[in-house]
């Protein structure tokens, strides 16, 4: 435990649970009335750095743990907020608390594992961006720094945080620009959300083009097709959302084939015979003995945590089949999740758990309401696997240690399990079961998508056509994530994330123009400051409408 000294502390974790029973009580209200939940990382990370100072520590890694713990709840609780209400919305009857905590609870689990299990292969060996994550660790060093950066950031902060409050709050600001077009089963705009533009700004020109070529495949399905008279503009929609779902699913299935099961092979293979074993590598197991010894510890803790879901997933009245499926598909919600947060900071958890909602469909006979705690798990799996791989894309910039803030993300986790859960039965309590869907005091939108779709794969063949490409494109090395997201992501907000990518062409443009005369090294000081200044004022951009989000969603709790 010597290296987790002055990273994970007594005092952190008291301010990291007291924040995060805050916190995702206003995530849960803020998914229900507004349908959208900001990344409250950016938050928690400046609020775990003041309190930290005023009792006198200065330590970047520790205020990184902290704030792991600080935003656990809040994918927890979108998790639920993002199904379970679906419930309601077709009238299928109320959800005994203890029901809603064993969904969040098992969701809890199977993310940490599925976060343990990946954190290396898409933090360390592929670097995605995780511009959310990216973000955090810029706001930390920035506060710590002050000065001319500090300026840059909290000056960003400053100007989106008056922009989505003007915006949000006042309505000075409409939502969305050129809203009035009119485009056949198409939501086209510019979404006035520097977040969103910080996003396009982050994730790189590759990644990018994948996702608006994945919106304009959107546009041509659904347009096009019904444009055409192919079909109607309702049947474009379902044809565009599965395929969409497929290639995602498709992805996450690559993921783990590629990934995860060849060296899980490999593994056993070597552990159950030395031959071919050569004297180097025999030295090397012998120098990694200790290494061995706490892969194996965390591999048994990963063993039972899964066994534990899989025994709340009976008490839940999933079926022993749609247990072991919904444990199994976890781990590929879990990975097609961290590849979305890395290379866009979007985590459509409730996608990945209507995907698996409908593959225990397809298998067996699964009530209706099981049927959504089902979702229900996994949504909550993916969203705490997107806030952890947030935070370990911090920590390895910051140089925390990956155990600590695992340590904090369990504890976090089993916290945010219990008051979502606990703030949900209330508003149902207080408002009754009529309260939610589209019309209502809790328009609960994506728990209406999932009541929706609850039925079936609105289109077999697209959805069956996704996977098989979805899975191909990964294997070749292609960006079938990205393409899937743009397919299924309302086209408004992929376009709006594609002019943050132009404006970062332009700057970067502008930026070569001003030090093309200067000497060589001159040039690459120059180089690296403007790169710097760029990804500190995105990183500025997307804290401060974050921040404005987390703050009306506290006030509206407390109110």
């Amino acid at each position: 435990m010597n290296e987790l000294k002055g990273q994970l502390t007594l005092r952190g974790v008291i301010i990291g649970c007291v924040g995060c029973v805050i916190i995702t009580a206003a995530s849960m209200y803020t998914a229900l009335k507004m349908g959208a939940l900001p990344w409250p990382i950016i938050f928690v990370a400046l609020v775990s750095y003041f309190f930290l100072r005023v009792l006198g520590s200065r330590s970047l890694n520790e205020a990184n743990v902290t704030h792991t713990i600080m935003s656990a709840g809040s994918m927890v609780a979108g998790g639920l907020a993002f199904t379970i209400p679906g419930i309601f919305i077709l009238g299928l009857g109320d959800v005994p608390l203890w029901q809603m905590l064993l969904v969040a609870l098992a969701g809890s689990i199977l993310g940490l594992i599925g976060c343990a299990v990946f954190r290396a292969n898409f933090i360390e060996k592929q670097q995605l961006e995780f511009p959310i994550g990216q973000a955090a660790a810029e706001t930390l060093k920035a506060g710590d720094a002050g000065g001319k950066v500090g300026a840059q950031l909290f000056g960003a902060m400053g100007f989106a945080g008056a922009w989505a409050a003007l915006r949000d709050a006042v309505g000075v600001i409409p939502a969305m620009l050129f809203g009035g077009v009119a485009i056949p089963g198409i939501t086209f705009g510019i979404y006035l959300s520097p977040m969103m533009l910080a996003v396009g700004f982050l994730v790189g020109a590759v990644a990018m083009v994948a996702w608006f070529g994945g919106a304009l495949v959107q546009l041509l399905i659904v347009a096009g097709g019904s444009s055409a008279g192919l079909f109607d503009v309702a049947t474009g929609q379902a044809i565009n959302s599965s395929l969409g779902m497929g290639l995602m699913m498709g992805c996450g299935i690559a993921v783990v084939c590629k990934g995860i099961l060849p060296k899980a092979l490999r593994a056993l293979k070597n552990r159950g015979s030395g031959e071919g074993v050569s004297g180097d590598e025999l030295q090397a197991a012998s120098a990694n003995a200790l290494a061995g010894k706490r892969n194996l510890s965390a591999g048994v803790l990963g063993l039972l945590g899964a066994v534990v879901s899989l025994l709340i997933c009976f008490a839940l009245g999933i079926g022993p089949l749609g247990s072991v499926i919904v444990v199994l598909l976890s781990f590929a919600t879990v990975a097609m999740s961290a590849q979305s947060v890395g290379q866009t900071g979007i985590d459509p958890m409730e996608i990945f758990g209507l995907i698996v909602l409908l593959f225990v469909a397809l298998v067996g006979d699964t009530p209706q309401v099981q049927l959504f705690f089902v979702a229900g798990v996994i949504a909550v799996a993916c969203g705490i696997g997107g806030d952890v791989m947030n935070d370990f894309k911090a920590g390895h910039v910051l140089g925390t240690n990956p155990r600590a803030q695992l340590v904090g993300q369990a504890i976090g986790g089993v916290i945010g399990a219990v008051v979502a859960a606990g703030t949900l039965y209330a508003l149902v309590s207080a408002y009754g079961p009529d309260a939610f869907g589209v019309g209502h005091d809790f328009v609960a939108a994506q728990a209406s998508v999932v009541a929706t779709l609850v039925g079936g794969i609105p289109n077999a063949p697209a959805f069956i056509i996704g996977l098989v490409v979805g899975f191909g494109i990964y294997l070749l090395g292609g960006p079938a994530m990205m393409i899937g997201l743009g397919v299924y992501l309302p086209f408004y907000m992929s376009f709006t994330a594609f002019l943050g990518c132009l404006a970062k062409w332009i700057y970067d443009a502008v930026a070569k123009a001003r030090r093309k005369d200067l000497p060589e090294a001159e040039q690459r000081a120059a180089r690296e400051k403007s790169n710097q200044a760029g990804l500190v004022v995105a990183s500025g951009l997307l804290g401060g409408e974050s921040i404005v989000g987390v703050c009306m969603a506290l006030a509206a709790v407390f109110m």
